[in-house]
């Protein structure tokens, strides 16, 4: 486990989290729209690296892994932030459910009586997109990745103690139906958290999208955290070159799999020109969103593809960890794209137009990174002091550390 040392970190972190958030609350007067959106921003950025983070635990007791043992523990104190992160969508749950403030309604239509009884579709997906319901709905979300990341991490610090191979078996039993919770849970959190902010469109695949952008974004966050614990004195003899690589593999996959799902919805709704569809992406090809579109097709693809495309950069950890940071921070520009950009009321017989780029949301974006992201980093740190930082008696710990690329 990580030393005292660590303690003044961690509460540095919460510290600077908890000035994050009050600038954000100071600065929400100024323009309380893009408050709610810059936080979204956050919220859905650092949701979506503990959701790859239990993705991840949950795939290794499925497929019964033995070289990723080492590199699980680092997973398993990553969703240990969930507790964190289901307080800090309060704001976000508790303005839905009350239906207030009024800036509320032009960032989530459908929480507007008076904008819903006189849309059709809306009224049609009232049944669904309604306060009450979206907050049981997240209270469901959270709860369950709670209960699934402190069932992995209880067991697996359990056997740290007692050296039960039986623990292994339950774990590996309970992990098919919890991908299938974990899926399920996942995609309804993307849809009402994110497709939601534009109730007129939908993706089949939205969930997918997420899902994909969630994977990448931890396993970057993976290997970057590898490199600094190593650099503090930790892990030098448990995570190896042959570790680096694998995890460089992943980084290197979900980059081309974030792609695919990201053209594949893109295309299919181009060629199909039906307003409904392309108006989505018609806001993201206007004014100052262009360029944020441009940004991520270069820097969430083409960059990191042509330059993990090498075995070089995967087994020299230095390499790799600016790749890493390079992709988390276009996993970030991600989440601006799906939240951020948004038409201007329009008067009957205009065409729509797509709002500016203002500066109260760059600094509510940037706050709340601060703010949400402190909190986070307390919480991850938090855990990495209460146990060992690989799972010390796991069975198939001497194959991970013995683990080498063919």
């Amino acid at each position: 486990m990580l030393g005292e040392g660590a303690a003044g970190w961690s509460r540095a972190l919460l510290v600077l989290g908890v000035i994050g958030l009050a600038a954000s609350a100071v600065l929400a007067p100024l323009g309380a729209e893009s408050f709610f959106r810059g936080y979204l921003v956050n919220l859905a950025f650092f949701s979506s690296l503990a959701l790859g983070a239990l993705f991840f635990v949950i795939l290794q007791h499925l497929t019964r892994a033995g070289w990723s043992v080492v590199v699980r523990r680092m997973a398993e104190n990553v969703t240990g932030a969930f507790g964190a992160l289901g307080v800090l969508a309060l704001p976000i749950v508790l303005a839905v459910l009350l239906g207030a403030p009024a800036a509320l309604h032009h960032v989530y239509h459908w929480t507007d009586a008076e904008h819903v009884a006189h849309d059709a579709v809306l009224r049609g997906k009232s049944a669904y997109l309604n306060g009450p319901f979206f907050a049981l709905r997240m209270l469901l979300y959270f709860g369950l990745w709670i209960a699934l990341a402190g069932f992995y991490a209880r067991l697996s610090r359990e056997q740290d103690r007692t050296g039960d191979a039986e623990l292994t078996t339950r774990m590996q039993a309970r992990s098919a139906p919890s991908i299938i919770l974990y899926a399920l849970s996942l995609t309804f959190f993307s849809f009402d958290l994110l497709m939601s902010l534009e109730a007129h469109w939908y993706s089949t695949i939205f969930g997918v999208y997420y899902f994909s952008g969630s994977a990448l974004g931890f396993f970057a966050l993976l290997a970057g955290s590898m490199h600094l614990l190593q650099r503090a004195g930790y892990g030098r003899e448990s995570f190896t070159q042959e570790h680096f690589h694998d995890v460089g593999k992943l980084v290197f996959a979900f980059v081309v799999f974030w792609a695919y799902i990201a053209f594949s919805q893109y295309m299919l709704m181009w060629y199909g020109n039906l307003p409904e569809e392309t108006g989505w992406y018609l806001t993201r090809q206007r004014g100052p969103w262009l360029v944020v579109s441009f940004l991520l097709l270069f820097g969430h693809f083409v960059v990191p593809f042509l330059l993990l495309i090498s075995r070089y950069p995967k087994r020299h950890p230095r390499a790799l960890v600016w790749l890493c940071a390079w992709v988390l921070v276009a996993h970030w520009i991600d989440m601006f794209y799906l939240v951020m950009p948004h038409n201007l009321p329009a008067e009957a017989g205009t065409e729509a137009q797509a709002a500016p780029l203002l500066l109260t949301d760059v600094l509510q974006c940037l706050t709340a990174l601060v703010g949400i992201g402190g909190v986070f980093g307390w919480a991850v740190l938090n855990r990495m002091r209460s146990a060992a930082l690989v799972p010390l008696r796991d069975p198939r710990l001497p194959e991970s550390l013995a683990f080498h690329n063919i």
